[in-house]
């Protein structure tokens, strides 16, 4: 029999807030894809719980208060904007200090909050942050100073209420422990789920709350709402109080750097996993000269960015990159043609590429989840496959050019 034991500050902490990122006044897409999931995820809460808890979206810039009304209409109930030139651009520094001010801030509570007792707050209950650059280094400073866990790289969220025995947190004793946010993200193999949980410590020896209970959502996952401009709600004005010692770090020069990865325009894309294994210098070339042969780009699944195979330099620089990795962990992809070479399919790479139009697999085992995925399958080794698909296409272009 498990013990409901609810926090002493149960209502110290309140609302899900999501931290915005924005360029020129723009929202970037996982901005808003995160709005939609928290706004999903808050009204079953509210409905589950009979509470009238919001989502809350910070956004941090200079002259971004017309983005406000913005965001409203993507799912925010409310939105606490900070506006000065110092924080125009992002700065880790800056940007952890205001967002920690903010999260803790009782006034802006007191105004989204018109029936809660503001001098309760402490913190927010929940908090999303984009598993991007930018997002998880901010996520890992804001939540050390908020004295809270962190989940990264989250592709899925649930709230439930949870039934916990564990020798720390809870003396070995079940405790069920309400409204918890249950994040998930695929472990390395990409076929099995991790869940993270933030738990308090309810072990009376080392009792302690740790909120908000936070991850950093990675980009194309969840889907943004449609656009509702009859949604309204409270924008607040939030006056940053920064000092000499914060500003230190200057940004003297600020160039924006595509990815020199062009999945975008390419109308094919070939992605290599662990079955290059057996030769992997001699596949990977390989794969090269098939991309060359289709002008494909060449992407990776996830597994090979943690270079698991010995190659030259050359072929490291150039393909092992975080850039090329195709999944919930790298990039999202929509080609005409897709093919997949010695990937077995975890979820994780599925999640990237599932959306492309004509999808060819190629791997020797017939049993392999990337078969379910394929509108072609071809059972075989990378380098007995692809360099009959070389000759077939080569011979095809000489028959192209007869004709002509």
């Amino acid at each position: 029999m498990s013990t409901a034991i609810t926090s002493i500050s149960e209502g110290n902490y309140q609302h899900l807030y999501v931290v915005i990122e924005q360029e020129e006044g723009k929202p970037i897409p996982v901005s808003l894809e995160m709005l939609g999931e928290a706004r999903r995820l808050m009204d079953d809460f509210n409905k589950k719980y009979s509470s009238q808890e919001k989502v809350v979206a910070i956004v941090l810039g200079n002259n971004v208060r017309k983005l406000c009304e913005e965001l409203i209409f993507y799912g925010a109930d409310a939105v606490i904007y900070a506006e000065s030139p110092e924080l125009q651009y992002p700065r880790n520094l800056v940007y952890t200090k205001v967002i920690s001010d903010i999260a803790k801030d009782k006034k802006c509570i007191s105004k989204i909050s018109l029936d809660y007792e503001a001098e309760k707050f402490r913190k927010p209950r929940y908090m999303f942050f984009a598993a991007d650059n930018i997002g998880r280094h901010l996520s890992s400073t804001v939540l050390t100073e908020l004295e809270s866990g962190l989940a990264s790289d989250i592709n899925k969220l649930v709230i439930e209420d949870l039934e916990i025995r564990h020798e720390h947190k809870t003396k070995g004793q079940p405790i069920k422990y309400n409204k918890t946010l249950e994040m998930y993200r695929p472990d390395f193999s990409g076929f099995l789920w991790t869940t993270i949980l933030c738990l308090d410590n309810r072990n009376p020896l080392t009792q302690r709350d740790y909120h908000p209970q936070a991850c950093s959502i990675i980009p194309g996952v969840f889907q943004p709402l449609k656009k509702d401009t009859s949604r309204s709600g409270i924008v607040i004005d939030y006056i940053p109080n920064l000092d000499e010692k914060d500003l230190k770090i200057k940004i003297l020069n600020r160039k924006i750097i595509k990815s020199a990865v062009d999945f975008d325009n390419r109308k094919a894309i070939i992605s290599f996993g662990r079955g290059i294994k057996d030769s992997p210098e001699e596949n990977i070339k390989l794969i090269g000269e098939l991309a060359k042969e289709l002008d494909a780009e060449i992407g990776i699944s996830l597994p090979i960015s943690k270079k698991p195979y010995a190659v030259s330099e050359s072929i490291n620089s150039r393909y092992i990159i975080p850039d090329r990795v195709i999944g919930t962990s790298g990039r999202k992809v929509m080609p005409l043609l897709y093919i997949a070479a010695g990937i077995s399919g975890a979820m994780q790479h599925i999640m990237g590429m599932k959306e492309s139009e004509f999808v060819i697999a190629i791997n020797p085992d017939e049993s392999s989840p990337i078969k379910d995925e394929c509108d072609v399958f071809i059972k075989g080794r990378i380098e007995d496959v692809i360099p009959k698909m070389i000759e077939e296409l080569r011979k095809q272009k000489v028959l192209m050019e007869v004709r002509k």
